[in-house]
């Protein structure tokens, strides 16, 4: 029932003059045990989203270290993409229902993926992202009466800190079957998760990526944000996202407002799309661009999974600030993506957001109001200081947040449980 995921090779040694050969080397070194293991990767979508974006580097470089790794997404209808959102939803704190019928689809669903785990082959390890795959495993060995493949990992995106009981009730003896659980802040391990051995590790970004490695000269730019109707010679502001409710664009519209009280000719771009499993996308785009509607020189941009390369490339070349207004958020990549590309980077303080950031001296994280609207005007009145915190976010991210020190982590993981 699963889908594979056809990925484009890609070589470690690549990677030399980003990390250095000492890491490249420890990584070749770690892998040695696990020469020729059969590593699956299952998700929700192929396209749109973070973990699709990590997994389409992850998967190869795992393969180039010598695993046989593999990325499967599961195979549903609507109906079961507006459950998991809906769930999505209400692990992270929002009031919404969890009914009968949603449990389910959702368990049907589940169901039908886990058959073809029974019947294709063996793997060695297993990794289970986010909660709509989150059903397999037990479903497997309800079906079977015995595991036949493993160890599972269950990998948590989201911000599980002040879940729905409702859901959590629900989905927590689906997670305890696993045999590891991975989360991006150790502060969103549950406490009544018995079962797992849990792992705090953040996501990170593939540096040489065309979103995050295409340069481009000014000629381009220019003409990129002309195409978009964006004035090259003015100011902007940019925030690139899902169009999801918890980016809160609406929010920064109401920053952007206030801001342009001192910046009269400052431009606000707001940049997104969709994903294979969020049904929601398109009608908070809808949404977002009605509330902007008379309310200055605001670009939304919208692309089907996300504004690409060159476009984003060339809006982080030229952004003078960059902006992340979310509600929640498991750990948001765009932030660390902006800041390897040298943008200052003014951010929420909650989730993994905060962790990316260091306060003052790469970015700020803000809550008020007021503080979201004095830290853009201080970038945007003092370049200088600008461009010092964008060279200080990359190399933050350099050192904490690329995909190399991610497979270095999952590489440990399956040593721990090997043993």
């Amino acid at each position: 029932m699963t889908e594979r995921v056809i990925t484009d090779e890609r070589s470690l040694s690549d990677y030399t003059a980003v990390v250095g050969e000492e890491c490249i080397e420890e990584l070749r070194l770690l892998a040695e045990p696990f020469n020729k293991a059969k590593v699956l990767h299952i998700n929700a979508t192929a396209a749109g989203g973070g973990v699709a974006e990590i997994l389409r580097s992850f998967v190869p470089l795992m393969c180039d270290l010598g695993i046989n790794a593999e990325w499967h997404v599961l195979r549903g209808a609507d109906e079961f993409y507006e459950v998991t959102k809906t769930m999505h939803n209400g692990l992270q704190g929002m009031q919404v229902p969890l009914t009968p019928d949603m449990k389910k689809i959702w368990v049907e669903y589940n169901s039908l993926n886990a058959d073809f785990l029974s019947t294709n082959g063996d793997y060695d390890f297993v990794v289970a992202h986010d909660p709509q795959a989150a059903g397999l495993l037990k479903l497997l060995r309800d079906s079977n009466g015995h595991r036949k493949i493993g160890p599972w990992i269950w990998r948590c995106h989201i911000d599980l800190t002040a879940p729905q009981p409702d859901f959590w009730e629900f989905l927590r003896p689906y997670v305890e079957v696993h045999d590891a659980a991975i989360f991006s802040k150790s502060e969103y391990f549950p406490k009544d998760l018995r079962g797992p051995q849990c792992f705090d590790i953040p996501p990170a970004i593939d540096p040489l990526s065309v979103k995050n490695h295409l340069l481009l000269d000014d000629g381009e730019v220019h003409n990129i944000l002309v195409r978009y109707g964006v004035d090259p010679d003015r100011p902007f502001i940019f925030k690139v996202s899902r169009f999801d409710p918890w980016k809160d664009f609406c929010g920064i519209i109401d920053v952007y407002d206030l801001v342009r009280k001192e910046f009269p000719d400052v431009q606000l771009v707001l940049a997104g799309g969709g994903a294979g499993d969020d049904p929601e996308a398109w009608s908070c785009y809808q949404q977002v661009s009605a509330y902007a509607k008379g309310k200055g020189d605001i670009h939304i941009l919208w692309g089907d999974n996300g504004i690409v390369s060159p476009e984003l490339n060339a809006f982080h070349q030229a952004a003078s600030v960059v902006v992340q207004k979310s509600i929640r958020e498991g750990f948001g990549l765009v932030v660390s993506e902006a800041l390897w590309k040298r943008c200052p980077v003014v951010a929420s303080d909650v989730g993994g957001i905060s962790i990316q950031i260091a306060h003052g001296e790469s970015g700020y994280n803000v809550g008020s109001l007021n503080e979201w609207v004095e830290a853009i005007t201080y970038l945007l009145r003092n370049k200088e200081d600008a461009a010092r915190m964008g060279n200080a976010g990359k190399e933050l991210v350099r050192q904490r947040f690329l995909i190399t020190r991610l497979l270095q982590d999952y590489l440990k993981i399956f040593q721990t449980l090997s043993n």
